[in-house]
This record gives structure tokens, C-alpha cells and sequence, in this order.
């Protein structure tokens, strides 16, 4: 599977998509649905850096295969509010794996993976 397809199947189970369409084509943001997935993004990603956190804190960084699991499927979380956020700025997920990877190989070429700022 690619990021488009799984894109697409990610779609279908969005609730709030009935006003997507109105998103693109106004490029507004400022809507509950896309609200909710910027938030639902942070809170997974929480969720994830918690899991994370508990195994570092309690069992000095050993994990289970049960806890590999848990800290996968939400992972699998934050790549579905991802694609949810892409697909309401109107952008396939190929297209912003693309960009990703051309910001960091520019980086790199420029010896600026290191530091900080989004346009260094």
C-alpha cells in the first residue's frame, strides 16, 4: 500500500468529512473538522510520547513485544490524523512525503539538518 491509497482508505473513515469539499475550495481552516484533526494529531502524538516516556522512566528503555505493539498502533494513529490534516489542505500524502524529503535533502546539502528554525 501507498500513502495515496492508505489516504484514501483513511478518508473513509473520517466522521467529520462532509465539509471538506467547502475547506478546499474556500481554503479556510478555521472549521471544527480540521480543528479536530489538528488537535487529534497532538493528542496522539502525546499519547505516543507517553508510552515512550513510561518504558524510558519505569523500565530503563526495555520493552515487551505487547508494548511494541501498543506504541505501533499509535503511531498507526498519528499517520492516520496525518493524512486527515493533508487531505484537508488539498495535498495527496505522496505529494507531502515529496516535499518532506526535499526540505531535508536540502538540509543536508546545506549542512542544516542541525539547528533551528523551519527555513534554515
Amino acid at each position: 500500500m501507498d500513502f495515496d491509497e492508505y489516504q484514501a482508505q483513511a478518508k473513509t473513515t473520517d466522521l467529520g468529512i462532509k465539509n471538506m469539499g467547502e475547506v478546499i475550495q474556500k481554503k479556510t481552516l478555521n472549521v471544527p473538522e480540521f480543528l479536530d484533526k489538528v488537535l487529534g494529531l497532538t493528542g496522539e502524538s502525546g499519547e505516543l510520547a507517553d508510552k515512550v516516556k513510561k518504558i524510558l522512566r519505569d523500565k530503563h528503555g526495555d520493552f515487551t513485544e505487547e508494548e511494541r505493539v501498543a506504541i505501533l498502533k499509535e503511531l498507526g494513529d498519528v499517520l492516520w490524523y496525518v493524512a486527515e490534516v493533508s487531505l484537508y489542505l488539498d495535498t495527496p500524502m505522496s505529494e507531502l512525503a515529496k516535499m518532506n524529503l526535499e526540505k531535508l535533502a536540502s538540509r543536508k546539502t546545506r549542512g542544516t539538518l542541525v539547528g533551528a528554525g523551519d527555513e534554515r
